[in-house]
């Protein structure tokens, strides 16, 4: 299968999806106990009339497919809507605080590839004591979720120590930076622990296979039979498990900025839900997933040029 047919038909797959996607996620807000005219009113007793202004306002007393078809034109048109909390344009919501949760996220990425790839590698090349020690820290990274590293990071270098500052997404590139380092750190904690596993029992495997017997029995360097014969073939299961990771990233980050209080988009859509801030809650939602979906599509393009044998799509296939 050619790379624009499968891009064609897996962007077809998507559309599809997405649309499915945004009808539980435009429906399932209004299966949640209360409604946004009483958060509106702020607990104030109002007239039938000032009620019935407030509905009208945002269309809430409008059919439920009405409101759906009417709000996804708006959404393929780029219009999110109103924030009801917010009184302001959701589109500039997510301009303002998109930037910090993208930071934190390829901070928290980068913290994941680079320790977890090094712990899986020698922890399969060393062996012995080594491995032995890299299976009970990536146990311990593993069984410690997001929100607990979070807690335990703010409590010993914000709190005690006073490295890192314990709130806020800070003000500056340098400064912000800081403030987000221990954030991604918490973010990426368990999913250190699940590359480096998974790296090194993909590298163990290799390590098992023919070909590489084969290449030191020819006398090829170690460091050569390691980094093309058995790191090489194990990146297919590698770069899939990244797929995850990233995913995995998306969704844990909204732990993280609350316990942070970092004001990105992970926080927004805790407050949103919280306020049952529907269009906010709704726009945030169906952009992660969108995510989802792009992320999936970019390792499936990816698979076969790290890994010959794997053809277009195989992975999907098997899924």
């Amino acid at each position: 299968m050619s790379i624009l047919r499968f891009a064609l038909r897996r962007t077809a797959e998507m559309a599809a999806t997405l649309l499915a996607a945004s009808f539980v996620v435009f429906g399932a807000m209004y299966l949640a106990p209360g409604s946004p005219a009483s958060f509106l009113l702020a607990g104030r007793s109002a007239s039938p009339e000032a009620i019935a202004a407030v509905k009208a306002q945002y269309h809430l007393d409008d059919p439920f497919f009405v409101r759906y078809f009417s709000w996804l034109g708006d959404m393929v048109q780029g219009d999110f809507g109103r924030s009801i909390t917010y009184r302001t344009d959701v589109s500039r919501l997510l301009a303002d605080r998109l930037p910090t949760t993208l930071l934190l996220v390829v901070m928290a990425l980068l913290v994941v590839t680079v320790t977890g790839l090094l712990l899986g590698w020698v922890g399969a090349v060393r062996g012995g004591a080594t491995d032995s020690a890299v299976l009970v820290g990536t146990t311990f990274a593993v069984g410690t979720p997001s929100f607990v590293a979070a807690v335990l990071l703010q409590g010993l270098f914000a709190v005690k120590l006073g490295w890192f500052p314990s709130s806020g997404a800070g003000d500056g590139f340098v400064d912000t930076l800081r403030h987000l380092t221990l954030p991604a750190i918490a973010l990426a904690l368990y999913l250190i622990g699940m590359l480096a596993r998974v790296t090194r029992s993909a590298m163990l495997e290799a390590l098992d296979s023919e070909h590489v017997t084969v290449a030191r029995s020819r006398g090829v360097p170690e460091r050569q039979v390691i980094r093309r014969h058995v790191f090489r073939n194990s990146l297919g299961t590698i770069l899939t498990t990244g797929g995850l990771i990233i995913s995995t990233l998306l969704v844990c980050t909204i732990l993280v900025e609350t316990a942070f209080s970092i004001g990105g988009i992970g926080q927004l859509l805790e407050l949103s839900t919280t306020t049952k801030d529907f269009p906010t809650v709704q726009a945030i939602s169906l952009i992660i997933v969108g995510l989802f979906m792009a992320v999936n599509l970019v390792v499936d393009l990816l698979l076969p040029l790290v890994d010959p044998r794997i053809t277009l799509g195989t992975r999907g296939a098997a899924a």
